[in-house]
């Protein structure tokens, strides 16, 4: 199979799909103002071909930050793309939309991805998804895309997750996550007088969650939501860690960017030595994969802020670039199988 990644830094959808024939499939990166209008013109000019859209920031060596940017796959793959509604209240009301398509595909463990474009109810679209493709053992990669919006087909939907089951026919494929943080000391805490709804932590160890957080990294109040970027919660889930940023201060607690239920069990996190993790990472994949069509990525927005503030994201790119054809979006939650993470990189590559 192939991968194509156009851009254009000024909106042109014409010219993003520049050279682009005969895809298979499509995801559709655009922003805010002209989202609608690209998911329209899209289905027109690559009329009933699979197609997922969200907004948000696109990327293969360059950052398209505020354009429009298309990746597709082609030469090789089997795909299918829907939506199911109504992911605030009840997805699994949608559920055999995916079964049929797991049908249509015929995916299995070693050649099947699922990648999927939410606007929100993160942790309970991937539970009901995961309902399905545990049973075939497929993996999913995927994250949040801004302003609520995600499009699937040539049609524009809100309070919906879109997704795209690919089959490789010509190879394997398999999903990485990357985390570039560690435990720092023995800081734990037992989360409580959450608020599951908004995301909220009211205290940890029975102690208001800001004074703690304060306390324990001598920041103020105002520097708390810049911290996150190297000092976030993690919630421990058996040998993983699952990162979860805080988003804003709201009075003496905590909101974040996932979901803490009162008894959870949390460290604090510190960054490590991101570049080595970045090419431990790209060593692992090199292992797996000696022949790679492509690698399609999902970096979360918190990790594009780190990296560029701190001049590597063009780096970082070009790193992830020399593995082969390389591409992907900036993220609002990042999605791995059955888990909402943040501050994390989520990878499918293709043999």
């Amino acid at each position: 199979m192939k991968q194509f990644f156009g851009m254009s830094q000024r909106g042109e959808l014409r010219e993003a799909v520049q050279g682009l024939s005969r895809p298979q499939f499509i995801m559709l990166l655009s922003n805010k103002e002209q989202f609608e209008a690209h998911v329209k013109e899209l289905e027109g000019l690559y009329p009933g071909v699979p197609s997922i859209g969200c907004i948000g920031m696109s990327y293969d060596t360059r950052v398209v930050e505020n354009g429009v940017g298309v990746i597709a796959f082609l030469d090789g793959v089997r795909a299918a793309a829907n939506v199911l509604e109504q992911v605030s209240v009840m997805p699994v009301k949608y559920i055999k939309r995916l079964e049929q398509d797991m049908r249509t595909v015929d995916g299995t463990q070693s050649d099947t991805i699922c990648i999927d474009f939410c606007s929100g109810n993160d942790a309970c679209v991937l539970t009901t998804i995961n309902t399905v493709l545990k049973h075939k053992g497929v993996s999913l990669v995927g994250g949040t895309g801004d302003a609520g919006k995600v499009s699937a087909n040539g049609k524009v939907y809100e309070d919906a997750v879109a997704y795209g089951l690919v089959k490789n026919l010509n190879g394997r494929v398999k999903a990485y996550k990357e985390n570039i943080y560690h435990q720092m000391g023995n800081h734990q805490f037992i989360a409580s007088r959450t608020d599951r709804a908004n995301y909220v932590i009211g205290a940890l160890n029975d102690r208001p969650a800001k004074q703690v957080y304060q306390d324990i990294l001598k920041v103020s109040e105002q520097d708390i939501t810049t911290q996150t970027f190297k000092n976030p919660f993690g919630k421990l889930n058996g040998d993983d860690t699952c990162i979860i940023s805080i988003k804003e201060v709201n009075g003496d607690a905590l909101a974040c960017f996932r979901q803490v239920n009162d008894s959870d069990v949390l460290v604090m996190l510190e960054l490590g030595d991101y570049k080595e993790v970045v090419r431990q990472t790209i060593r692992e994949i090199q292992r797996d994969f000696p022949r790679i069509s492509a690698v399609f990525s999902v970096n979360c927005l918190f990790r594009y802020l780190l990296f560029t503030q701190n001049n590597y994201m063009r780096e970082y790119l070009d790193e992830m670039g020399a593995l082969g054809s390389h591409a992907g979006f900036v993220g609002y939650g990042e999605h791995y199988n059955n888990r909402f993470v943040n501050q994390s990189m989520t990878c499918v590559v293709f043999e």
